[in-house]
């Protein structure tokens, strides 16, 4: 297990400042937030409960933290990547008295893993997840800890894959909010959060332009149309790989060009990995890229892209620019992974994660999941759940509330006729 982030830096005080003015800035920009701090101050909702973390320890989520202790909570977090980590926000987080971070930047796998055992080591009553590796390690090594647990939520759709799966293998022993899968998270997260932040990050990284380029995005889910979308907004040629013919389809008429990885290869400058799944761009592919193309991946974990293949393949590996390793191929090709094949939006050393006003709408979703949890956990059995709709709409009227926006109601004529079959021609 691990010490806390201010035990580790050298400097925690001025890390610490310099963390509490980025979390400063975020919660400003997070209305759905800031209302539920009201309820959660005054009412406080959580006391008692302890809420274990693995998310990406950056600002926004340090919002969200906060939150759930400033409504009663003990919490201790750690982060869910080893690269997404700001330790200066780590270290602000930790210095709340009912929050203890064990977040730090740039670790390897058994410092990773220790520090999700110190946050387990708390024995949390709710898990908040950001693609289950908390909730598989408190299954596989602590199941004794699982009687006392209420409930949890999951974040992102790696994370709910990986929980539909295990609950499909019946070996899923508490309830889980998809928080991924509802409409304010779905919609907005995974579309423009990931569309707008990838983007952001390659070319603050590259300081390339998209403009008569050629993106090719692999997997056309939310995230996937996100980043096409965004891609083509900035002129640049979007080819579009899929596994799933009504989503090939889909992007079809949407007027991108689809193309199997293999041919689209040849074809890209930048490609963009947002499967949630392994092996997508793999030795085959590599060896019909063209140089200096660009290798991001925006799924969860850092399989998409096939990196023991290419590194085999590569005569040397050179850095470029921070966050940047030029994989130079036999013939002079160079193949340029950005952030080690990890989460680019999240873990380049420019990386700042999605604006913060999607944020705000995802952790509200989570916030109000917890509060389910603490109030009616009892009545959820075992297994992935979808967030009740009266949970999701209560965050887009909380938001659209803060934006002025008003919105129409049905009459009860109209109430009665939507909930009629009788009604005919």
């Amino acid at each position: 297990m691990n010490a806390s982030i201010g035990e580790r830096l050298d400097n925690p005080e001025t890390a610490r400042e310099e963390g509490r003015r980025k979390m400063d800035w975020a919660r400003e920009h997070m209305p759905i937030l800031a209302s539920l701090r009201e309820t959660f101050d005054a009412n406080q909702p959580f006391a008692g409960e302890v809420i274990g973390m693995a998310m990406h320890v950056e600002a926004k989520t340090a919002v969200l933290a906060e939150l759930l202790a400033e409504g009663g909570a003990e919490v201790a977090i750690t982060g869910c990547n080893p690269l997404s980590t700001h330790d200066d926000v780590s270290a602000a987080l930790n210095a709340h008295e009912n929050v203890t971070s064990y977040a730090e930047r740039g670790v390897d796998d058994e410092a990773y893993y220790g520090a999700m055992e110190s946050v387990i080591a708390h024995e949390p009553t709710i898990t908040v997840d950001d693609g289950m590796d908390l909730i598989a390690a408190i299954h596989e090594e602590y199941p004794e800890l699982i009687d006392t647990i209420v409930g949890g939520c999951e974040e992102t759709t790696t994370g709910v894959h990986r929980l539909r799966a295990m609950d499909d293998d019946d070996a899923l022993e508490y309830p889980v909010f998809a928080v991924n899968d509802t409409p304010m998270k779905r919609l907005f997260d995974n579309v423009h959060g990931t569309g707008e932040s990838v983007l952001a990050s390659i070319a603050m990284t590259t300081n390339l332009s998209y403009a008569g380029k050629t993106v090719v995005v692999g997997g056309y889910g939310d995230c996937g149309r996100g980043v096409a979308k965004k891609a083509a907004g900035q002129n640049a040629r979007v080819i579009v790989t899929e596994v799933d013919a009504r989503r090939a389809l889909e992007a079809h008429m949407e007027g991108y060009e689809v193309m199997p990885m293999r041919e689209a290869a040849a074809e890209g400058d930048v490609f963009v990995t947002t499967t949630g799944n392994r092996d997508v761009i793999t030795a085959e592919d590599f060896e019909n890229m063209q140089d200096g193309v660009l290798l991001t991946n925006a799924g969860h974990f850092d399989v998409e892209i096939d990196l023991v293949a290419l590194e085999e393949l590569a005569a040397e590996v050179t850095q470029p620019r921070d966050g940047i390793e030029a994989y130079v191929m036999p013939d002079g090709r160079e193949l340029n992974v950005l952030a080690e094949g990890r989460l680019v939006n999240l873990a380049t050393p420019v990386a700042l994660g999605h604006p913060v006003e999607v944020m705000d709408q995802s952790f509200g979703v989570q916030a109000v999941c917890v509060r389910e949890l603490v109030e009616s956990g009892d009545e959820y059995e075992a297994g992935v759940h979808d967030v009740p709709d009266d949970l999701d709409k209560e965050v887009a009227e909380i938001k659209l509330d803060a934006e002025g926006v008003a919105f129409d109601g049905l009459s009860e004529t109209q109430t009665e006729y939507m909930g009629s079959w009788q009604h005919g021609t």
